[in-house]
């Protein structure tokens, strides 16, 4: 999927986790199939996971940024509504591996797909409620680190002119060049809440038709408090669209601003993603469609 993608095979993976776990069996390290285009996942026995980073050169960097990531996870496990995640060990590089690794718990249930609960407002009712105690965990004084979704929208024009370009033939851009010059300008008012940031389909786990439980949550930190409106054009219908906001009783302005971030991410996995992870860019498509299509927008 990337140009610097490292590889890693179950073999490989088999013996860095049981150097880490002897008493794990080869048999009891599986891969597991996934969409998701930063890890390579392997399930440990029952109740673990090992994450295994796709790409980076430098491994005390990459340390530190799990390290960062197990305490945001422990963070937001303890105001989410619903499980998530709990870091467990940090692996140690070896073999041709030269990256350390993380483990942690495993959540068990069903990963979401752009339609697999998009009209259900029980499931909405439950993106609502997710959302909302997110928003009210103290941020600790922290703000935006600067860093990826979650700032200014203007920040992203160079990224959506590349793949407004990178998309000619696969999408409608002269529209989505129109919608992203309605959007882009959006004022911002509100100060930072605490974010998951990355609320699409693959991190989101159903039980029955409900959340039931949140995965990547190594990200957990301030941002826009639109930012993590994005799961309403990811996974939701327009009638159940309408259920969230209701439930979090935003205003035009805010619920704008989630529309743009929800494009921003979007733009950027069709093209990218096609021939890769083609569960990606389907998802680019259906959330551009839920956003030029949605009445309100109007875009």
């Amino acid at each position: 999927m990337h140009e610097d993608q490292r590889s890693l095979g179950r073999s490989e993976a088999v013996l860095l986790v049981r150097g880490l776990f002897p008493s794990v069996a080869e048999s009891e390290v599986t891969a597991v199939e996934s969409a998701g285009t930063v890890n390579y996942l392997y399930r440990v026995g029952t109740r673990c996971a090992a994450k295994f980073p796709m790409q980076g050169g430098d491994a005390g960097e990459a340390r530190a940024v799990l390290l960062a990531e197990h305490a945001a996870m422990r963070e937001f496990a303890a105001v989410s509504t619903v499980p998530s995640p709990l870091p467990v060990a940090i692996g140690e590089p070896g073999g041709e591996y030269p990256l350390p690794w993380s483990v942690q718990t495993w959540i068990e249930g069903e990963i979401a797909t752009p339609a697999s609960a998009a009209s259900s407002a029980s499931f909405a009712l439950d993106l609502a409620a997710l959302i909302a105690s997110l928003r009210q965990a103290d941020t600790k004084g922290r703000s935006f680190s600067g860093e990826g979704r979650g700032g200014e929208l203007v920040a992203h024009d160079g990224w959506i002119s590349q793949c407004l370009q990178q998309s000619e033939g696969l999408l409608p851009v002269d529209r989505l060049r129109r919608a992203w010059a309605s959007l882009r300008s959006l004022p911002r008012h509100g100060d930072d809440v605490m974010s998951h940031k990355d609320l699409i389909p693959g991190n989101v786990i159903l039980r029955s038709g409900r959340l039931a439980g949140v995965l990547d949550t190594g990200g957990f930190g301030p941002a826009d408090p639109a930012l993590d409106l994005v799961a309403a054009w990811h996974m939701l219908d327009f009638s159940q669209r309408d259920t969230l906001r209701t439930n979090l009783a935003l205003g035009d302005l805010e619920w704008r601003r989630g529309a743009a971030w929800a494009y921003e991410q979007a733009i950027g996995l069709v093209w990218y993603y096609a021939d890769s992870n083609p569960t990606m860019s389907a998802l680019g498509r259906s959330t551009l469609d839920r956003l030029l299509t949605d009445p309100i927008l109007g875009l």
